[in-house]
C-alpha cells in the first residue's frame, strides 16, 4: 500500500469514534457555538468510553454562512469557534442568541483584545514563526479586509479602483488566525498525549467568494460550476455553486496549492477525510446560471478519470504523513475502489447502504480498508430512516434478527450501534448524536431535530443544529459512558 508510512502512526487495527459538529456544542463558557477548546473534555471523554477518534466537520473560516463547506478560506480557520474564556476575555451583557449575533459580538471583543495585545505579540519569535510557515495568510486577511470594506459583497463586485484596506486591518485578521490555530494546536497535542486521533475535513473546492479564488482566479473555471447528478435521493441534480479547478494551471504550478492546504493540516490534525473524493477523478461541472440536469462530468472522456484521480491521490500520500481517508458516497465509478484500494485508502461504508443481491451485507464482509458508520451528516439519523423508511429498515430488522416497530427503541438502538463497531472496517464512528439518543434526556422527541443538513436544499435548519444536552452534561453523564464502555465491546 501506498500509505503503508501513514498506517505506521495510526495503526492498521480497529479505531472508534464519534463525528462532530463543533458549532452544536454549548457549554457554560460559550456563547451557544462550540469552541476549539471545547474539544478537550470530548477528548478525556472519547479515552473514558475507549473511543479514540473524534471526526470533525471542517473549521474552516465560512463568514456569514453556517455552511462549513462554503469556506472564505481553505487554509484558515473560522475565529467563532475562538475560546474568549482561555484568552480571559469578559464577555459582558446578556448571551447573543444567532450566530450572526455570536459573531459580531465575539469580533468587537477581539478587536478590543487586539489593540491591547498586538503591539507586543507581534514582536515574538512565536508570532513571527507562524507568519513565514502560512504565506497564505496575507492574501487572506487581505481579502477579508477588503470584504469588509465593501459591506460583505462577492469580490467581483468589488471597484477596480477601491483603495486599500488600513494596515490595522490585515494585521487584525492574521492576529485572528494565530489565536485560532494556538488554541486549535493545543487541542490536537492533548488529543495526541491522550492516544485519540483528530480527523480533518478537507473540502476538495472554494467558495467563488474565497480568497483562494480572488488571490488566483486563473486556477479555477469561474464559468463552470461544481455539483452531481440526479440521483434516488436528488431527482433534479445538486448545485453546490463552486467553481471547478483549472487543473492544467495548477499541474503548472506542480498543484502547490494543494500541497500548501494539505501543509496546513499537518499542524491541526492526525487525520483528514477526502469530501467527493470522487471529484478528483470527475466532476460534475454545470455551465454557470444553468440548472443540474444541463451539466455534465468533467473530464468528458471516461479513459482520463482513473489517471487523474490516482496521480492526486499519489500527490497528496507522497505530500503529507496524514492518513488520508476518502468520502466516496454517492454514485462512483466502479474503476475507482480499486485505486483507493492499492493506495491504501479506506472509503466509507453507510450501514443502510450496504447491500449484495438485494441483501444487507453482513457486518464481517466489509472491505476492512473502510470505515463503517450509520449516518452522515447530510443524512437523517437512524431513528428517523427507520420510522420514514419501512421498505428499507423492515428488511435491515429482519437481516438484524430484532423485530420491526416504527419507533425503534433503545435496545435496538444498541444492538445495531454494538454490530456496526464489529464491523471489518479498520474505522467505526457515529454522528455523536446516534450515541446521545440511547437515553430520551439527551435527544429531542422528534429525531428529524437532530439532523444537521438536507443537501441540495437552502432551509434554516440547514447547518444550525445544537445538542440538547450540554458538553458538561455529556461528559458527566454516567450511564452513556458505562453504556458505550461495556456493552458496545471494542475490537483492540
Amino acid at each position: 500500500m501506498k500509505t503503508d508510512a501513514h498506517w505506521q502512526k495510526i495503526g492498521a487495527h480497529p479505531h472508534h469514534g464519534i463525528v462532530l459538529f463543533l458549532p452544536a456544542l454549548h457549554s457554560q463558557q460559550n456563547f451557544g457555538i462550540g469552541e476549539f477548546l471545547d474539544l478537550i473534555p470530548l477528548i478525556d471523554w472519547c479515552k473514558k468510553v475507549g473511543f479514540d477518534c473524534i471526526q470533525l466537520l471542517p473549521l474552516n473560516d465560512s463568514g456569514n454562512d453556517p455552511s462549513p463547506y462554503n469556506v472564505v478560506s481553505t487554509c484558515a480557520l473560522d475565529p467563532i469557534f475562538l475560546s474568549l474564556s482561555a484568552l480571559q476575555i469578559a464577555i459582558p451583557g446578556p448571551p447573543p442568541s444567532t450566530r450572526l449575533e455570536i459573531f459580531q459580538k465575539k469580533l468587537s471583543l477581539l478587536r478590543a483584545y487586539f489593540n491591547q495585545n498586538f503591539a507586543t505579540l507581534c514582536e515574538t519569535t512565536h508570532y513571527q514563526t507562524f507568519l513565514s510557515d502560512n504565506p497564505w495568510l496575507t492574501a487572506y486577511a487581505h481579502f477579508k479586509a477588503l470584504k469588509e470594506q465593501h459591506g460583505g459583497k462577492h469580490w467581483i463586485d468589488w471597484p477596480i479602483d477601491s483603495p486599500p484596506p488600513p494596515p490595522s486591518e490585515e494585521h487584525f485578521y492574521i492576529f485572528l488566525q494565530f489565536l485560532c490555530f494556538q488554541q486549535m494546536r493545543r487541542v490536537r497535542d492533548y488529543a495526541t498525549q491522550a492516544h485519540v486521533f483528530l480527523m480533518g475535513d478537507f473540502p476538495i473546492l472554494p467558495s467563488s467568494d474565497s480568497a483562494d479564488v480572488w488571490a488566483s482566479p486563473n486556477q479555477f473555471h469561474l464559468d463552470i460550476e461544481a455539483g452531481a447528478p440526479q440521483d434516488a435521493y436528488n431527482p433534479n441534480g445538486q448545485h453546490w455553486g463552486f467553481p471547478l479547478p483549472n487543473w492544467q494551471v495548477m499541474e503548472q504550478t506542480q498543484f502547490a496549492w494543494w500541497k500548501l492546504r494539505l501543509r496546513t493540516l499537518e499542524s491541526l490534525y492526525h487525520i483528514y477525510r477526502i469530501d467527493h473524493a470522487v471529484g478528483l477523478f470527475r466532476i460534475w461541472g454545470i455551465p454557470k446560471g444553468k440548472p443540474p440536469l444541463e451539466g455534465a462530468f468533467v473530464p468528458a472522456d471516461r479513459a482520463l478519470w482513473v489517471p487523474r484521480g490516482k496521480k492526486l491521490l499519489e500527490l497528496f500520500i507522497e505530500s503529507s504523513p496524514l492518513l488520508p481517508i476518502a468520502e466516496d458516497l454517492g454514485t462512483i465509478p466502479e474503476e475507482v475502489y480499486p485505486i483507493l484500494k492499492e493506495l491504501g485508502i479506506c472509503g466509507m461504508k453507510v450501514v443502510r447502504w450496504q447491500q449484495q443481491g438485494g441483501h444487507y451485507t453482513p457486518f464481517d464482509q466489509y472491505e476492512p480498508l473502510s470505515l463503517t458508520t450509520l449516518t452522515t451528516a447530510d443524512m437523517s439519523l437512524l431513528a428517523s430512516w427507520w420510522k420514514s423508511t419501512p421498505n428499507e429498515s423492515v428488511p435491515f430488522a429482519h437481516f438484524m434478527h430484532i423485530p420491526y416497530h416504527p419507533l425503534l427503541s433503545a435496545s435496538q438502538r444498541l444492538t445495531i450501534l454494538r454490530a456496526a463497531h464489529r464491523s471489518s472496517s479498520y474505522f467505526h464512528i457515529n454522528l455523536l448524536q446516534e450515541y446521545l439518543a440511547l437515553f430520551p434526556e439527551l435527544c429531542f422527541l422528534d429525531p428529524e431535530s437532530e439532523r444537521i443538513n438536507i443537501p441540495g436544499t437552502i432551509l434554516p435548519t440547514n447547518w444550525t443544529y445544537r445538542f440538547r444536552p450540554s458538553v458538561e452534561t455529556i461528559v458527566s453523564h454516567q450511564m452513556l459512558a458505562d453504556t458505550i464502555r461495556n456493552t458496545i465491546p471494542l475490537l483492540k
